[in-house]
């Protein structure tokens, strides 16, 4: 329950007009620090959903698969340079910001990540990772201005930083290949 508070709390924080503000007006920030903690809120207030709602999760999302799924459609959607420079535009986008990150997003992924196989999970960062590559590329080396409220300089700045995050996934995905997690958690369970 007090995960749940948590999420809430950090909810309403993140939707405060000067926060908003602050978060949307640098395009790294928007992406990597504003929309990812939006989806944290909404891991964190998965278990009360689950609590309340068991029923749902069990008949829609009983092998996390289409959790999954839905976790990399809508996310893939946000990746797209015209949904964030409508976020900024248009206020029916930011409202569906506001709720797809951490309701399509954040609840599916927490949901589905512990009822996934290791491969399906290396499988899904490799995704991201490809992703991230295609999004750093296009950031990176396009010539003219994709998102009109952020200059060009800051969209190099994310390009970047998306090339960064890809690696971090590749890095990730490499060393479970090498790690087991078993030798770390006693109770570990392979799913």
């Amino acid at each position: 329950m007090k995960q749940a508070i948590y999420g809430l709390i950090l909810y309403l924080f993140l939707m405060a007009p000067p926060v908003i503000h602050l978060s949307e007006s640098i395009m790294a920030i928007h992406m990597h620090v504003q929309m990812p903690l939006l989806a944290a809120a909404g891991m964190l207030m998965t278990p009360l959903l689950q609590k309340k709602l068991p029923r749902f999760f069990e008949k829609f999302n009983a092998s996390g698969f289409p959790g999954i799924l839905l976790f990399l459609v809508v996310f893939s959607y946000w990746l797209i340079p015209r949904a964030m420079d409508d976020a900024l535009s248009m206020t029916s986008v930011e409202v569906f910001k506001f709720i797809s990150w951490p309701f399509l997003i954040g609840v599916p992924l927490r949901d589905s990540w512990s009822k996934i196989s290791l491969t399906t999970k290396n499988v899904t960062l490799s995704i991201l990772a490809v992703l991230y590559i295609g999004m750093a590329i296009l950031y990176i080396f396009s010539p003219d201005q994709l998102c009109n409220n952020y200059l060009i300089v800051e969209q190099r700045t994310l390009g970047w930083s998306y090339l960064l995050v890809a690696f971090c996934f590749i890095i990730f995905v490499i060393q479970s290949f090498f790690i087991d997690p078993r030798q770390f958690y006693e109770d570990y369970e392979e799913v």
